[in-house]
């Protein structure tokens, strides 16, 4: 309950702040969503060349796309730690938020909730939709609480590493820049991991394992036959990762000595 009416306040407060600028958190949106038509026009005009994608249709692929975009919005919203290490350690609010009696990464999350970023999911569901009605897809009881399952997985696995790598801030004076290039590496996970080579798809499936925030996931719903295994390990990789990118955080916080006068 403590940790709930935290978050009411501080929803509370980011609508507030909002609904001053109203006309900038609707170009926010319009901004995020463009970004992400981009992305997907690039795969229909990959398809203007080729009927299939290492062995999957147009409508299978975006429908990947689709699932891509659901974990990824909620994950933006609730981790949205981008510029934590010039912000909290470079500045020193991380003093801050150290003094105070929620946890410290609760705090930060709150502190930048961006709940803008749901748009993006509600899209990719509107996407998965439309896709699914194109391939005349059939869907059963179970289905939802699956998707539901998969969803927690990838949002668990996507903060586990994002967590993990933004803990590192606590061990260096500088930002490492590897945020932009892990960034550049997580959208491989909106493709079918079998176009990529084995040494990728390793790397995809075990040590980053963006390969379970879209593709194995999204490919139970498409031919869960041949990839059903795959995908129930989501969860399995989420809560491994994010226990991972935990521990790694709680090592950084006790290393971390305060930004000094």
């Amino acid at each position: 309950m403590f940790y709930a009416s935290l978050f009411a306040e501080y929803f509370s407060n980011y609508i507030k702040r909002r609904l001053t600028y109203r006309s900038d958190f609707w170009i926010e949106i319009l901004s995020d969503l463009l970004f992400q038509g981009m992305n997907l026009l690039f795969i229909l005009v990959v398809f203007l060349h080729t009927p299939l994608l290492g062995g999957w249709t147009e409508a299978q692929v975006v429908f990947i796309y689709g699932y891509f975009m659901v974990p990824y919005g909620v994950f933006s919203c609730f981790f949205n730690l981008w510029d934590f290490s010039q912000r909290y350690i470079g500045k020193g609010e991380m003093d801050r938020v150290l003094t105070r009696p929620a946890h410290n990464l609760v705090q930060l999350m709150l502190e930048n909730l961006d709940p803008a970023s749901l748009f993006g999911s509600l899209v990719g569901l509107f996407i998965m939709g439309y896709a699914g009605m194109q391939m005349d897809m059939t869907w059963t009881w179970v289905d939802p609480f699956v998707f539901l399952l998969f969803t927690a997985g990838a949002i668990m696995i996507y903060g586990g590493v994002y967590v993990g790598i933004t803990a590192i801030s606590f061990l260096s004076d500088a930002p490492t820049g590897i945020l932009p290039l892990m960034w550049n590496i997580q959208n491989y996970g909106r493709y079918p991991v079998n176009i990529y080579n084995k040494l990728i798809k390793f790397l995809l499936t075990f040590l980053l394992p963006f390969a379970f925030v879209g593709f194995y996931p999204a490919a139970y719903f498409l031919d869960r036959d041949n990839w059903g295994g795959m995908a129930f390990l989501t969860p399995v990789m989420g809560i491994v990762f994010l226990t991972m990118g935990l521990m790694l955080w709680n090592y950084g916080v006790r290393r971390y000595r305060g930004a000094g006068s």
